[in-house]
């Protein structure tokens, strides 16, 4: 892992998002609450705010860190029947949560698909990014 020690503990936040596409009777079982397995959107905001906490068990070398805030929200879109989920992780501390945001969000997302899979094989998640990062020497960052 990298040194983080000398490092100055500051005020961190990072935002990511990504997207899964799906068929329209797919996205209408999200959108209505009624798909066999339960709250869809409900259960994959868990599953995000679980594995941003568990990011430095997943990622090899990723540094442990004491999350202070981690909130998955979803949003849908009709018209390209595709549910978007946008995380921010925040922390105070001596290295970033970027690797926090982007787990959990790639999680989220995952257990959409493994929430529906079963009346929908061809759901493609895509564009998971980060979208911006704050604090620490490197200062604020955001997606173009």
């Amino acid at each position: 892992m990298v040194d983080v020690g000398a490092k100055a503990e500051t005020a961190r936040i990072a935002r990511a998002s990504g997207r899964i596409r799906m068929q329209a009777a797919t996205f209408a079982l999200i959108e209505s609450g009624s798909a066999k397995k339960g709250d869809v959107l409900g259960i994959a905001r868990i599953a995000a705010i679980q594995a941003a906490k568990r990011t430095a068990d997943l990622i090899p070398l990723c540094h442990p860190i004491a999350l202070t805030r981690v909130a998955a929200e979803f949003s849908l879109d009709e018209a390209n029947c595709s549910v978007t989920c946008t995380v921010t992780a925040e922390t105070f501390g001596r290295t970033g949560v970027e690797m926090e945001a982007l787990t959990a969000c790639a999680a989220g997302l995952l257990t959409i698909y493994d929430m529906c899979k079963a009346v929908d094989r061809g759901m493609v998640i895509e564009d998971i990014r980060l979208l911006e990062k704050a604090g620490g020497k490197s200062g604020h960052w955001t997606a173009k």
